[in-house]
């Protein structure tokens, strides 16, 4: 075997290493990116689950800003129980998941002796086994 022969084999395996190498680093980079595409997919739906939350307890603040804003009638219509808090809970069931009624993951809303509101809002995500929660604060006068 002359020297010229022994060389392009050595140099068509060197090659082809190189070219499996490639490959190797190209597949991490495409599993890097599929694992990149799946958080991102989990974040936006956390968030959007969020900004539900934000806007049903946002309603509720709102639609007692425009009742009789008497203590007794606030404690009455809105607190956990109460006609206005019912019809309220019945649309964080339907919008939020893993909300069921009468369970620890029913919305919670509570209205003190000075008009202070504290709302808790409750949803597990179909992907997830956490509860996640939001809690606002809020004064009606």
């Amino acid at each position: 075997m002359t020297s010229s022969t022994r060389n392009k084999r050595w140099s068509s395996g060197f090659v082809l290493l190189e070219a499996l190498i490639a490959i190797l680093i190209f597949s991490i980079g495409v599993v890097g990116l599929v694992g990149l595409q799946a958080m991102s997919a989990k974040n936006s739906t956390a968030a959007r689950y969020r900004s539900e939350a934000e806007l049903l307890v946002n309603q509720l603040i709102g639609k007692m800003w425009v009742s009789d804003r008497t203590i007794a009638t606030l404690q009455s219509n809105f607190n956990t129980g109460g006609s206005a808090y019912n019809t309220w809970s019945s649309s964080v069931t339907s919008t939020l998941p893993g909300v069921v009624a009468s369970t620890a993951t029913a919305p919670t809303v509570t209205v003190d002796a000075a008009g202070v509101v504290t709302i808790a809002v409750y949803w597990i995500a179909p992907s997830d086994a956490t509860q996640h929660s939001l809690t606002t604060v809020t004064q009606i006068r």
